[in-house]
C-alpha cells in the first residue's frame, strides 16, 4: 500500500509539474523573451484577467498551491506568483492559507503512511531538536517556521514534525503565523515586480533594484535573515 501510494504521489507530482510547465511554455512566445514590451503585454493581460475573475482565480490558485505543496513542491515560486497576480496583501493572505493547508495535508499523509520511513531518514539528523520541540511544540515550531526552517528544504520542513508526533492543530496554526513575515516580504517583491513592469518603458536592472517596491522588501528580508540567525542561535544551536 505504501509503495503504491508513493508511486501515485510521485506520479501526480510529475503530472502537475509538467502540466504547469507545459502551460507556461505554450503560453509564452519564446521569440520575444528579450523584448520588454512583451512582458508589459503579458502583465497587462494578466492584470485584466485576474481583476475580472478575482474570486475564481483565487480559488484556482488556492487549489493549485495546496496540491503543489502537498506533493513536495517548492514554496518560493508560489509566493512570487501570488504577489504578482494578487498583490501584496491579498497575495500574502491566499498564499499563507493555501500553503499552510498544503503543508498540513503533506504532514498528514506522511504521518499516516510514511512515519517509519521518515523517521529512518530524518530522526538521526534532527535528534537534538526532538526533545526541544516536545517541550512546547507550538512555540518552537512557530519559531522554526519564522526563521525559515533551519535551512532545510521546504518539503522536508513539512515532514519533520512526524519525528515528535505533533498535533495537527498546533502544526497548522504555528505554520500559519510563522509563515506570515517571510511570505509578506516575498509577496511584496512579487507585487513590486508587477508594478515595475507596468510602469516602466524599458528594463534596467539598476532601476529595478532602486525601485522602492523592490529594495524595501529586500531590506526587510535582510533584517529578517539577521534576526533569524540570532533566534536560531538562541533557541536551536544552544538547545542542548
Amino acid at each position: 500500500m505504501n509503495k503504491n501510494l508513493k508511486i501515485f504521489l510521485g506520479g501526480s507530482y510529475l503530472i502537475i509539474l509538467f502540466s504547469f510547465l507545459y502551460f507556461i511554455f505554450t503560453a509564452i512566445d519564446v521569440t520575444r523573451l528579450s523584448d520588454f514590451t512583451y512582458y508589459k503585454e503579458v502583465q497587462s493581460n494578466l492584470s485584466t484577467f485576474i481583476s475580472t475573475n478575482i474570486l475564481i482565480n483565487l480559488i484556482y490558485f488556492f487549489i493549485f498551491a495546496v496540491i503543489w505543496v502537498a506533493l513536495l513542491g517548492f514554496g518560493s515560486p508560489i509566493l512570487l506568483i501570488s504577489g504578482i497576480l494578487f498583490g501584496q496583501v491579498l497575495g500574502t493572505i491566499i498564499s499563507v492559507i493555501s500553503i499552510s493547508i498544503g503543508a498540513l495535508v503533506l504532514y498528514s499523509i506522511g504521518n499516516f503512511f510514511f512515519r517509519d520511513f521518515v523517521k529512518s531518514i530524518l530522526e538521526k539528523k534532527f535528534q537534538k531538536y526532538i526533545q526541544l520541540f516536545q517541550k512546547n511544540e507550538f512555540f518552537y515550531f512557530f519559531i522554526y517556521r519564522f526563521i525559515g526552517g533551519l535551512g532545510v528544504p521546504f518539503g522536508l520542513q513539512n515532514l519533520i514534525p512526524i519525528l515528535f508526533g505533533m498535533k495537527k492543530m498546533n502544526y497548522f496554526f504555528s505554520s500559519f503565523f510563522g509563515f506570515i513575515p517571510g511570505f509578506f516580504i516575498i509577496n511584496t517583491i512579487g507585487s513590486g515586480l508587477n508594478s515595475y513592469v507596468s510602469q516602466s518603458d524599458n528594463f534596467s536592472i539598476i532601476e529595478l533594484i532602486l525601485t522602492p517596491e523592490i529594495y524595501l522588501p529586500i531590506i526587510m528580508f535582510s533584517i529578517l535573515m539577521i534576526l533569524s540567525l540570532f533566534i536560531k542561535k538562541k533557541f536551536f544551536e544552544n538547545a542542548n
